[in-house]
């Protein structure tokens, strides 16, 4: 285009000259302008000043536009990236895209898809991220994008609807690199607690959470298992709470332990990944604590557990988003979590791995979850041994691990669950009386005997605890020489090895376990501690 100067007005009538020339055959102004919009290289001021003007030129000649004959210069406007610009021209942008959505419904998804891709910068930029100018640009980006989708939502009702399926589709998958999916997820969450919340809030969630479990079952088990097999899983966790404590002592980037159990994650790209959007998640369940809302997030968040990470029996550490959420809220979010892994597990309609599965969530839960009282703990045991009780009555056969595999992982669960809370419920006189009440030996007295199927290394610190204790005493002698599972352990847990899934044992992940453990480790999750003569 000539260096001419025009007003407002007049560039206008320029451009829509334009545009109505090149349905003529007469391309040569239309070419130019996608020239000036196509220009991806570095710009001159007088450059930017030429392209702010033609894009609000643009703007007020959208009615102009036809999506066929001007095809070349709708792809060189969607395909801009306002990481490359400026203010000014990430300004004339947006009302050009705004304007777009408004005057026609076939440039909705268009305009919706180019403001989904500039949540994430082009991969040249990615470094830049780390710089406080790129920092900058970044909080022009996407407040932009942003306040542009909250317009469009206001000019066109239904855009959120149709905004939705492009959101999901272009979220970076696991092989991404870490910068693209953590700020994409950023994204994802803004708009959830954003303006459009109530209508796509869910499904930012629900895909987040996919997200998570996606990158969770990367991470194979046999990166993880490197521990002495001879040792008990509460001997295991005592070397990991005096390597917590030694590390505490550290410097503060040297706070929370970078390996647990002897295991370090350092190198794995994927368990990075994971981390990060974990801290990401964590930090934006604070932020709805804050304001109000995180109830009715919760319910989200159980919604997409039950259908999601509950089956996910290679979920390792997505988990922890539900344990955090509830530890925000014990009262609400913290006890309906605890009753619908009750309800599931003592519901006769679900499939047995999903009631096992459901119990091994919810005795690992009430073990760690230190913010839930020792009543509430009491409580939720009734109902699993009441469950247990009843189904040992109706049973008259002996050993058997896989027909009566989720009988045997309710009494590891009691059993799990009385290992690290016998002591606190000692200590009060009226929940003392209530357990001696339980029917627990009863049960573990059966000929289905529970105590030589369930895992040995379990069965065996419970047995220490309850003679301690005077919760009752077993005549049969059990020898267990330190084995941490048994063939019969096995066989009732499975394929899965539900058997040996304990969902909440400590996060292994370096910062998302360095934001559990300085926010709420020390306050909100119990580590194993060795239990001596401590009962009276």
């Amino acid at each position: 285009m000539e260096d001419v100067s025009f007003t407002d007005s007049e560039l206008v009538c320029h451009v829509r000259d334009a545009l109505r020339s090149s349905i003529l055959g007469d391309s040569d102004s239309y070419n130019q302008l996608i020239g000036v919009i196509h220009h991806t290289q570095y710009l001159a001021p007088d450059e930017v000043a030429l392209l702010v003007t033609s894009l609000k030129a643009l703007s007020g000649a959208v009615t102009y536009i036809d999506n066929v004959h001007h095809e070349s210069l709708l792809f060189s406007v969607f395909g801009m990236s306002m990481w490359n610009y400026g203010p000014d021209v990430m300004d004339a942008l947006i009302e050009l895209i705004v304007s777009l959505a408004a005057s026609s419904g076939k440039y909705i998804d268009s305009c919706l898809d180019m403001l989904v891709s500039n949540f994430v910068p082009p991969p040249s930029f990615l470094d830049f991220l780390k710089q406080p100018r790129g920092l900058v640009r970044k909080g022009q980006v996407l407040y932009r994008v942003h306040s542009a989708l909250k317009d469009i939502a206001d000019l066109v009702p239904l855009a959120p609807l149709r905004l939705l399926p492009i959101i999901i589709q272009k979220m970076p998958n696991v092989y991404s690199k870490e910068p693209s999916i953590v700020i994409y997820v950023e994204n994802m969450l803004k708009l959830e607690s954003g303006a459009m919340g109530e209508l796509v809030g869910n499904m930012m969630l629900i895909a987040v959470v996919d997200r998570l479990i996606d990158l969770d079952v990367e991470i194979e088990w046999e990166d993880i298992l490197q521990d002495d097999s001879s040792k008990g899983i509460f001997e295991l966790e005592l070397e990991d709470v005096e390597e917590t404590v030694d590390d505490a002592d550290q410097e503060g980037d040297e706070l929370a332990r970078e390996s647990s159990r002897g295991r370090s994650f350092r190198g794995n790209v994927v368990a990075e990944k994971l981390d990060s959007l974990l801290v990401l998640m964590f930090e934006h369940l604070k932020s709805c604590s804050d304001v109000g809302r995180l109830i009715k997030v919760f319910e989200t968040l159980l919604q997409s557990f039950q259908i999601t990470v509950l089956s996910a029996y290679k979920s390792k550490f997505s988990q922890f988003v539900m344990f955090y959420a509830c530890s925000l809220d014990p009262e609400n979010c913290g006890m309906r979590f605890a009753d619908i892994l009750a309800d599931i597990f003592t519901g006769s309609t679900f499939p047995p791995l999903k009631r096992m599965s459901a119990v091994a969530y919810l005795a690992s839960y009430l073990s760690r979850a230190k913010f839930l009282s020792v009543s509430f703990v009491v409580k939720m045991l009734q109902r699993l041994v009441g469950w247990c009780w009843k189904y040992s009555e109706i049973q008259d056969g002996e050993i058997n691990p896989k027909a009566h595999r989720v009988f045997y992982s309710g009494c590891q669960a009691i059993m799990y669950v009385l290992c690290f809370r016998m002591r606190s419920v000692m200590d009060i006189p009226r929940l003392k009386s209530q357990l001696y009440l339980m029917p627990i030996e009863a049960i573990l007295k059966h000929p289905l005997n529970p105590l030589k199927v369930c895992l040995p290394s379990i069965v065996e610190e419970f047995l220490r605890q309850a003679k301690t204790a005077h919760l009752f005493t077993v005549s049969e002698t059990f020898i267990f020489n330190d084995l941490l599972e048994s063939e019969l352990s096995r066989a009732f847990g499975g394929m899965e090895r539900l058997d040996m899934f304990f969902p909440f044992d400590p996060c292994l992940l370096k910062k998302s376990d360095r934001c559990l453990f300085i926010y709420f480790l020390l306050f909100f999750f119990n580590f194993w501690v060795e239990r001596n003569s401590y009962y009276s």
